[in-house]
C-alpha cells in the first residue's frame, strides 16, 4: 500500500548541499530526486537549492530557507515539499507545522515507490515491513506524512493513550510480517538447494536502478519481465532458465536496482530477495554506459554488495545500452573498463559474447564457434 493515500501530485524539490557531498554528487542529486519524484507519479513544479554546513536540529535547513521554500511551493501552487535528504521525524514535523505543507523526505519518497510498484506477495510483505519500520517513529506528527493517519492541515493529531495503542500495533504487524518472511526465506532456500542438486548455475542480474537489468534478462532467455523507464520499475525478483552450448543450464534471476544510499530498513526488508545475489554463482553487473554518472553508479551497486556480504562474488561487468554511444563514448569506457562486455540489451547485440565471457566465468568448456544460445519463455524455477 502506497504510503500516501491521496497522490501530493504538486512537488516543490528541495536540494541540499551538505558537507559529505561533492559537487558531482550534489549535481547528482537533483536529476536522481526529479526522477525519483516522477516515478512516484508526483510532478516537479520547480526546485531551490541550499548549502548545509551544519543541520539544523530543529529543521534541517534554517528559517531563511524554510521562509524561501514557503514562497516558492506558494508560487507555484506546489502542496509537498521533497527532500533530497533524510529528515528525523521532528525536523519533519517542524517543517509541516510552521510551513502548513506536506513533507517527504528520501526515504519517504522511495519508499512511496516501492508501495505502488510491489506485485508479488513477497513483494508487498518486505515493502509493508521497510513502511512499517519508518512510519512507526512519526507517530507523534500532525499525519500529514502519512495521510491515514490524521486529518488535514492544522487539525490536531492524536492522544498518548491512541498513540500507544496505535505503537502496539505497529509493533505487533512489524513483528507478524517478520515471521511471514522467515516462511519466505525457507522457501528460498529449499529452492535454492533444489537448483544444486540439479547443477544449475545461477547467475544474478544486479545493477543501479533503470540500468536495463530486465530488458536484458528477456534478451538473455526469452523471459516477458516487466520493463519501464522510470527508476525501480519492477521489485519482484524473475528467475529463467536458458542453457549455452546446449549443455550448461543456467538460471539467470533478475533483482531489485541499488541506488545511493539505499535506505538501511529498506534493504534489511529485502533480506530475502537480496540473499539471492549472496548465493549465486556469478554476478551480471549491469551498467547503463551512456549514463554520464556511469562510474558513480558503479561505485554505489559495489558498496551496497559489501553491505550485503556479496563484494567478493565472480562479476561480469556488462556495459548497456551500446545503441545510445557515439565512438568516443565506446573509446572512453573501454579504455575504462576494458574487461567488460558491452551489450545494446534492448537491440539483442552483443548477447553472444556475453553468454561466451559467462561461460568462461562458469569454468565450463568453451565452445568451437557460435554458443548454441536456446531458451525455455516463461520457465520459472
Amino acid at each position: 500500500m502506497p504510503l500516501l493515500k491521496t497522490p501530493r501530485n504538486k512537488a516543490l524539490l528541495v536540494i541540499l548541499r551538505t558537507q559529505d557531498r561533492s559537487d558531482v554528487s550534489f549535481r547528482e542529486s537533483y536529476e536522481e530526486l526529479k526522477e525519483l519524484t516522477e516515478s512516484a507519479l508526483i510532478r516537479v513544479l520547480g526546485a531551490i537549492e541550499g548549502n548545509i554546513h551544519e543541520p539544523n536540529p530543529r529543521y534541517f535547513i534554517r528559517e531563511g530557507k524554510l521562509e524561501e521554500a514557503k514562497n516558492r511551493a506558494k508560487q507555484l501552487t506546489a502542496n509537498v515539499l521533497i527532500f533530497n535528504v533524510d529528515l528525523s521525524p521532528a525536523q519533519a514535523r517542524n517543517i509541516e507545522m510552521l510551513l502548513k505543507v506536506h513533507v517527504m523526505d528520501r526515504t519517504g519518497l522511495i519508499l512511496e515507490i516501492f508501495g505502488r510498484r510491489a506485485k508479488s506477495k513477497e513483494g508487498k510483505l518486505q515493502v509493508e515491513l521497510a513502511q512499517l519500520k519508518y512510519l512507526l517513529p512519526r507517530l507523534g506528527g500532525l499525519g500529514k506524512v502519512m495521510s491515514r493517519l490524521g486529518g488535514g492541515i492544522g487539525s490536531r493529531g492524536p492522544g498518548e493513550p491512541e498513540l500507544e495503542h496505535d505503537r502496539r500495533k505497529i509493533r505487533k504487524r512489524i513483528q507478524r510480517v517478520k515471521e511471514e518472511l522467515e516462511k519466505v526465506e525457507q522457501h528460498r532456500s529449499l529452492i535454492r538447494d533444489g537448483r544444486k542438486k540439479k547443477h544449475f548455475m545461477t547467475v544474478a542480474i544486479i545493477g543501479y536502478t533503470n540500468a536495463g537489468k530486465s530488458t536484458l534478462l528477456n534478451a538473455l532467455t526469452g523471459a516477458e519481465a516487466y520493463v519501464e523507464d522510470k527508476l525501480f520499475a519492477t521489485l519482484d525478483p524473475m528467475t529463467r532458465a536458458a542453457s549455452i552450448n546446449g549443455s550448461t543450464q543456467v538460471l539467470f534471476i533478475d533483482t531489485v536496482g541499488f541506488i545511493r544510499d539505499l535506505p538501511h530498513d529498506l534493504v534489511e526488508s529485502f533480506h530475502a530477495t537480496l540473499e539471492e545475489v549472496r548465493e549465486s554463482d556469478i554476478l551480471l553487473h549491469v551498467l547503463d554506459a551512456s549514463d554520464p554518472h556511469a562510474e558513480a553508479q558503479k561505485a554505489v551497486v559495489e558498496m551496497v554488495l559489501k553491505e550485503i556480504d556479496a563484494a567478493n562474488k565472480k562479476t561480469v561487468l556488462v556495459l548497456n545500452k551500446e545503441d545510445l554511444l557515439d565512438e568516443n563514448r565506446k573509446k572512453f569506457i573501454g579504455s575504462m573498463w576494458p574487461a567488460a562486455v558491452l551489450v545494446s540489451a534492448k537491440q539483442k547485440v552483443g548477447l553472444e559474447a556475453l553468454l561466451e565471457r559467462i561461460n568462461e566465468v562458469c569454468g565450463s568448456r568453451k565452445s568451437q564457434g557460435k554458443n548454441n544460445f536456446t531458451w525455455s519463455r516463461h520457465a520459472t524455477i
